[in-house]
């Protein structure tokens, strides 16, 4: 989860003190890690593809497929490029540390995209891209799915996420699992973003003692230093967000309900969603429209998802010409040499320029300290409700309750020294069945309401913030999209992001306007792979 900034706790019981703890740590990282995921080596390069291979690590998948069709670039040649680039950089070299397992099956799976392509049997424009997964996401190989816990290390999976189903058809090749905060930054509060016992600590390639942000770091980082063209995260609350912008990427949530959440190990059924995490809009567009499609075994889908839209239609670098965004009050009226955030003015110069009417707004709010109590308990008592669900759906695992993982972190050789305090916490957070369903629908309605009335009292298509301001927080409370898109840098080398958000399945236009700003920001920076 992503921090909520500004919020402090008193007298509370020591269950909300560790979850403001959770939600407030983004930002730890830490320097030393010790990590074992599986190594895959890559084979031989057929030597006339090598010359086809050059920039394929930050290639798109449009450009990839310029080089399927038009050049004879093989499947089979990109996934050995990427495997002895993960293992020059990923596993030595800057020792990123992104991806926790390989799929020993990845150069079988491009050699039968590449027979299905002779034969004239393109399935698509992901047919024969690589794709990474957040190692919470199931697939049905021989590669583990524990969320970076050694607790979940064990048989894999049975079946396939639903979103996985849907990249395989789509003929996607999944390249391997990334690493995460463990338990999607559920253990402790004092475990560093991007850190699993079972992975090992992530690092930012643009700065590799910098912040790498979570808990989709792997995925962010992956995607930013070229170890494939498409990633997929998953968020309770900043999750794709913020690793995004911290690793210089694109990162969308999408609508609660959107996306299935079947075959994933979620936090809270009532916010957590997948979505693309990805070097360029079009690739996350790309990416969206694959994993797109109704799961009747996820009861959040229902019949107001929209169907058969095509996430690549409002890609137009005019998409912004004409649309009134609302952006915060504060930065009225303020040059980029006056402005408190330099770089957010720059970008919102850039949005005017583009043709968009820009609106100052006041920014959505948590409204009280009672809201954000009530938050932090429902997000325990959430995953005291899901904890069943994942141990119940999984065969061969060390543990079966939250309890005997509680044990086992205790007793495993070898399981590192930070401690378990938020299990713990959420394992004795009383839940009460009309207590829980009337406060969420409370904290729902609320950030909805905060957020639609801006819509409609100033007739706005949608809103922009700062990637770390304070409103992607709240966005994924209301359900609503929001999407990341890189802004470059400060003065320091931090990376900066840019934040649109709006109503519920607005996926289409908010695409649209982070397209029309990426392409005349032209702001994502290529690593520098440094200290």
């Amino acid at each position: 989860m992503q921090a909520i900034k500004g919020q402090g706790l008193s007298a509370l019981k020591v269950s909300l003190v560790l979850a403001l703890s959770v939600l407030s740590h983004p930002y730890a990282f830490a320097t030393s890690a010790s990590s074992t995921p599986d190594t895959l080596n890559s084979e031989p390069i057929d030597p006339a593809q090598l010359n086809l291979l050059e920039g394929v690590e930050y290639a798109s998948v449009s450009q990839l497929n310029d080089k399927y069709t038009l050049q004879g670039l093989t499947s089979v040649s990109v996934v050995n490029y990427l495997l002895n680039r993960i293992e020059r950089m990923d596993k030595n070299g800057p020792t990123i540390n992104s991806i926790i397992e390989l799929n020993p099956d990845a150069l079988t799976i491009a050699a039968q995209r590449d027979q299905e392509r002779s034969l004239g049997q393109v399935r698509g424009p992901l047919h024969g891209v690589p794709v990474l997964l957040k190692d919470n996401i199931q697939t049905a190989d021989s590669m583990q799915t524990s969320a970076g816990s050694l607790a979940l290390v064990g048989q894999p999976a049975a079946d396939d996420a639903f979103i996985v189903q849907r990249l395989r058809d789509a003929g996607a090749i999944v390249l391997g699992k990334t690493n995460l905060s463990e338990w999607a930054g559920f253990r402790d509060p004092a475990i560093p973003s991007g850190w699993s016992a079972r992975g090992g600590q992530t690092k930012n390639p643009h700065q590799l003692t910098a912040d790498p942000c979570g808990s989709s770091t792997g995925s962010a980082a992956a995607a930013a230093a070229g170890f494939a063209p498409l990633t997929v995260g998953t968020e309770t609350n900043g999750s794709i967000h913020c690793p995004s912008f911290m690793n210089g990427v694109v990162g969308l949530k999408p609508s609660l309900g959107l996306l299935s959440r079947s075959g994933i190990i979620t936090v809270s059924k009532n916010q957590d969603t997948p979505g693309p995490i990805t070097r360029t809009v079009r690739d996350a567009a790309l990416l969206l429209n694959a994993m797109t499609g109704n799961d009747p075994t996820d009861n959040v889908q229902h019949a107001r998802v929209p169907e058969s839209v095509d996430y690549t239609a409002r890609l137009s670098a005019d998409a912004l010409r004409g649309k009134r965004i609302g952006f915060p009050a504060s930065y009225d009226q303020v040059s980029a040499d006056e402005s408190q955030d330099p770089n957010f003015a720059r970008a919102l110069q850039v949005l005017r320029d583009a043709g968009a009417e820009l609106v100052p707004v006041a920014e959505p709010s948590y409204e009280t300290s009672a809201y954000m109590e009530h938050y932090q308990v429902l997000l325990f008592m959430d995953l005291n409700r899901e904890a069943p669900n994942w141990f119940s759906s999984r065969q061969g695992m060390p543990v079966h309750s939250l309890e005997e993982l509680v044990t086992f972190n205790q007793s495993t050789p070898g399981n590192p020294a930070y401690g378990q305090d938020t299990i713990t916490a959420f394992l004795n957070t009383p839940y009460n069945e009309d207590d829980y369903n009337t406060l969420w629908s409370d904290l729902h309605s609320r950030s909805q309401a905060q957020i639609d009335q801006l819509l409609t009292e100033h007739s706005l298509d949608a809103l922009v913030d700062s990637a770390d301001g304070f409103v992607p927080s709240i966005v994924p409370v209301a359900g609503y999209p929001g999407i990341t898109v890189p802004s470059g840098a400060d003065a320091q080398g931090t990376l900066k992001g840019l934040y649109f958000y709006g109503p519920r399945w607005s996926e289409a236009l908010l695409l649209g306007l982070a397209y029309s700003y990426e392409q005349a920001a032209q702001a994502r920076l290529t690593p520098a792979f440094s200290s």
